[in-house]
């Protein structure tokens, strides 16, 4: 059994994966000042609720967007398991089949999108991650990577409108059923969640344009079901696409050192 850690932003996403598919998918806040017995007793928590030895992982993976959460994460995965966790970054990116954009720039998270859509379509695509940041990363049927696009995530619009004006409330991501909100709450959906379904579509549709009509769509991130009016736009909509991408990566370098 593999665990594959997955640090974004906002959460911290633990993926428990046997052999052919995700058992457990675990999320939890991401904070880097929360120190690193809090979260070796939640992941040993999910692992027994869940009827899982720790024995019986032998492998961990761990890709992160957050350095200062970087280290507590590898210090916990090590100590709980007995071994050092896999740690996703430039100085494995040259095992992968990935032509990388600026190694030391690029997310490991759109990396790990991206290995896993050029693994499983073998075409042009353009991957839509719906999490803290929007973004789109566009890799190409040969396997370099094309290209990204990078966006304020919903969550995000719809928090810095609440942060930064005196009247407007906090709402839920929900999709309105007219353009026309009759109030404040509707107003807000209308603005962003139309909005954003606008923008997606617009982004899709020039990344398209520029590879000559060649690329299909990809959807995945915490909030990508949450459009559904969107969901004709992609051929598929993939919660697990970031996860499968670094078990890969995992699975790349252990291959590439055996």
């Amino acid at each position: 059994m593999q665990i594959i850690v997955d640090i974004g932003n906002t959460d911290a996403v633990f993926g428990l994966y046997d052999q052919t598919a995700w058992l457990h998918i675990w999320r939890t806040p991401a904070r880097p000042d929360e120190p690193v017995k809090s979260y070796e007793g939640r992941l040993r928590l999910w692992l027994l609720e869940a009827s899982i030895s720790l024995s019986a992982v032998q492998t961990t993976v761990l890709s992160s967007v957050v350095p200062d959460l970087t280290p507590t994460m590898r210090t916990m995965l090590a100590d709980l398991f007995g071994f050092s966790p896999v740690v996703v970054g430039p100085g494995v990116y040259p095992l992968l089949p990935l032509d990388i954009l600026r190694p030391h720039e690029i997310g490991t998270d759109l990396v790990a999108n991206a290995l896993a859509a050029y693994t499983r379509y073998q075409r042009n695509c353009v991957v839509v991650d719906f999490g803290t940041a929007l973004t789109f990363t566009t890799v190409s049927g040969t396997g370099k990577i094309l290209g990204v696009a990078i966006a304020p995530g919903l969550k995000t619009a719809i928090r810095s409108l609440f942060a930064n004006t005196a009247q407007l409330p906090e709402v839920p991501i929900e999709t309105p059923t007219t353009a026309l909100g009759d109030n404040t709450t509707h107003a807000i959906q209308a603005g962003v969640v139309l909005g954003y379904e606008g923008l997606v579509r617009s982004l899709i549709d020039r990344i398209r344009a520029e590879l000559n009509g060649d690329c299909i769509a990809i959807a995945t991130g915490g909030l990508s079901g949450r459009l559904p009016s969107l969901h004709d736009a992609f051929v598929d909509v993939l919660p697990s696409l970031t996860l499968d991408g670094i078990r890969l990566i995992g699975e790349t370098i252990a291959a590439s050192t055996n």
